[in-house]
C-alpha cells in the first residue's frame, strides 16, 4: 500500500521494553517541539495508542514485544494504514528483515548498533511518510539478491499472482493467457514456493501489501 498522506506525522509511539534503549530514544526525541511522544509496553497498549492516534510513527523492538509473530505485526500495521513503523532491533533475522521489507512499505529498518544519526534519519523519514533502510539492512538485502525471495518473482509470476489475488481460477487464468492449465499450475506452485505460502488467500494478502492489486478490484 502506498503512503498517500502529505501531512507529516508528529506523534511518536515508543514500543521498546529495554530500559536503556528506551531512555536513549526518549532523550533523543525529547527536543522535538512539533509533536507528542508516548510509550506502550505491550501489544494491547500499543493498539490502544494507535486507536487514539492512528497517524503515528511507531518505534518498536519486535523481539521484546508480545506479538505472536511477524505476520501479526504486519496485520496490525495494515489495520492502522496511516501509521509508519521503525523496526529497531539487534536480533532481526535475515528472513524476517526481507519479509518486513517486501511485505509492507510502512516499515523502516534500523539496528540497535546503528549510529544516532541513522536512527534520527529513520525518524525524519518516517514522519514524512518515507521508508528508511539502514546501510546494514541494505547490505543484507543486496547479499540475498539471488535468493528465491518474493521480490524476485518473474514478470509472468507477478501477473499470475495478481490474477490469483483477484480470485481467478487456474482455468480462467490459463484461458486469459492462452496457456495450458498445466503451465499455470506450474507457475502457481512456483509462486507459492517463492512467497512461502500455502493458500490463494495468503497470495491475496501478499499482493495487497506489495501494491500489486487494489482492494477495490475484488470483494473479500
Amino acid at each position: 500500500m502506498s503512503y498517500k498522506s502529505i501531512m507529516p506525522l508528529t506523534n511518536i509511539i515508543l514500543a521498546d521494553n529495554q530500559e536503556l534503549t528506551a531512555y536513549a530514544l526518549r532523550s533523543m526525541l525529547a527536543g522535538r517541539d512539533d509533536g507528542s511522544l508516548c510509550e506502550a509496553h505491550c501489544k494491547a497498549a500499543l493498539v490502544e495508542a494507535l486507536k487514539a492516534a492512528p497517524r503515528s510513527v511507531v518505534i518498536i523492538d519486535f523481539a521484546l514485544f508480545d506479538f505472536d509473530d511477524d505476520e501479526n505485526l504486519l496485520i496490525v500495521s495494515e489495520r492502522y494504514a496511516e501509521s509508519r513503523w521503525i523496526l529497531l532491533g539487534d536480533e532481526l533475522t535475515d528472513a524476517m528483515l526481507r519479509r518486513m521489507v517486501y511485505g509492507s512499505q510502512a516499515f523502516s529498518i534500523v539496528f540497535k548498533d546503528s549510529s544516532l544519526q541513522e536512527i534520527a534519519e529513520a525518524v525524519a523519514a518516517a514522519t514524512n511518510g518515507r521508508r528508511y533502510l539502514s546501510p546494514r539492512a541494505t547490505e543484507i538485502l543486496i547479499s540475498h539478491q539471488n535468493d528465491d525471495t518474493p521480490s524476485h518473482l518473474t514478470t509472468t509470476e507477478i501477473e499470475i499472482a495478481k490474477a490469483i489475488a483477484q480470485g481467478k481460477t487456474t482455468k480462467e487464468i490459463a484461458a486469459e493467457r492462452c496457456s495450458s492449465i498445466h503451465t499455470i499450475t506450474t507457475h502457481r506452485k512456483n509462486i507459492f514456493r517463492k512467497l512461502g505460502v500455502n493458500t490463494a488467500h495468503e497470495v491475496m494478502r501478499y499482493a495487497l501489501r506489495a501494491g500489486w492489486v487494489d482492494s477495490a478490484e475484488f470483494y473479500i
